[in-house]
């Protein structure tokens, strides 16, 4: 039986990309779903965005766009005006930077290739959206007027979190973005920011981003069972780096 498996963000780390895939059991078969940030904290961005371009040769893959993919998309394409490189170093870019010192022209492009062909979202035939971060238009992410909150927003996942438990979605008072889909999906703002290390679900929104980039693991999520399988926390893996704890 085919299943659709979201997977949080990743960081750089290619050793927890390799271990939770192999402890969810791919199969074929299965939708893997991408909610971006591939690179920026670990040593091995490069190296995720190998195996991605090859994965997609053998298995169903939707790969959604992340701030982060963003930024490494203009410093490959030398639009650094676009990038504060000051607070990009301090976010994990400079582990990205020093990691391409060894990556050919060649491989280069075929990671710029890649990155330009990433999707804002992804919105299934069950009424499921999957977003790297966000969405500001209360019509949904059809009528957004700044693409770019699609990957860079974080208060929808702050509106959630906000939502006392005991407000029905009928009331008045409960927020119209939170009642458009029947699921939504994202990353970008790491649950261990609340000291959790575990997909969270509120208000309609799972957040899959357990802290792969500081010191939690890469999760895998079955969209349809909730059932989820993770990797050793990153800080184990890569335990001669730093990630984004600097």
């Amino acid at each position: 039986m085919s299943r659709t498996l979201v997977i949080g963000d990743i960081h750089g780390g290619v050793r927890a990309l390799h271990q939770v895939l192999e402890r969810a059991a791919i199969q074929p078969h299965d939708t893997l779903i991408f909610l971006g940030d591939y690179v920026d904290g670990w040593s091995e961005s490069p190296e995720v965005l190998d195996f991605l371009i090859e994965l997609q040769h053998h298995q169903h893959c939707i790969f959604l766009r992340g701030n982060h993919d963003e930024l490494l998309l203009d410093w490959l394409e030398s639009r650094n005006e676009n990038i504060d490189e000051r607070m990009w170093f301090k976010h994990g870019g400079k582990a990205t930077v020093l990691a391409y010192e060894r990556i050919s022209d060649s491989i280069k492009k075929e990671h710029i290739l890649f990155l330009k062909n990433l999707r804002n979202y992804y919105l299934d035939e069950h009424n499921r959206l999957f977003i790297h971060a966000g969405f500001t238009n209360l019509n949904g992410v059809q009528y957004e007027h700044y693409p770019r909150m699609f990957y860079w927003d974080r208060t929808l996942w702050e509106t959630a979190l906000a939502l006392p438990d005991t407000l029905p979605p009928e009331s008045l008072f409960y927020p119209r973005r939170l009642k458009l889909y029947a699921e939504i999906y994202i990353g970008h703002t790491p649950v261990t920011k609340i000291g959790q290390t575990v997909p969270l679900h509120k208000a309609g929104i799972w957040n899959v981003d357990t802290g792969a980039a500081f010191s939690g693991p890469l999760t895998v999520l079955d969209v349809a069972t909730k059932t989820y399988w993770q990797s050793e926390p990153l800080t184990q893996l890569y335990p001669t780096e730093k990630g984004r704890n600097e």
